[in-house]
């Protein structure tokens, strides 16, 4: 059975090309086109890593790491934080609300998938 990964971003380009390239390496893949959507998929279904964009509309990256990491079920899923912001100390504000990974755009595609594979023990 494939491994599910949530993914969200808000620029429909780039939720299109981290999906497909998810897809191609065998992941069963799920859309959102910002956090809060995320939060109501992920609170409704199981996944194995969560893909997001920190800046998107109604509920930033920060904010929807904590409130994922709140909830015991993603207390150790792997989330990939995706974004523009490239200030370190953006990195470590992502990383204390819960990311396991900081990365900042753009991300070679062999990369984004060699992350994700490491995250999801593949």
């Amino acid at each position: 059975m494939a491994k599910k990964v949530l993914v969200t971003e808000d620029s429909p380009i780039v939720l299109n090309v981290h999906s497909t390239l998810l897809k191609s390496a065998g992941y069963d893949v799920t859309e959102a086109e910002n956090n809060l959507i995320a939060l109501e998929k992920a609170l409704a279904e199981d996944f194995d890593l969560i893909v997001l964009d920190i800046n998107t509309p109604k509920m930033d990256g920060y904010t929807f790491c904590k409130e994922i990491r709140a909830q015991p079920k993603y207390k150790d899923v792997p989330i990939m934080a995706i974004t523009t912001e490239s200030d370190p100390e953006d990195k470590v504000r992502g990383l204390e609300a819960g990311a396991d990974l900081f990365l900042v755009k753009p991300v070679k595609t062999e990369d984004f998938i060699e992350h994700a594979n490491k995250l999801l023990g593949v």
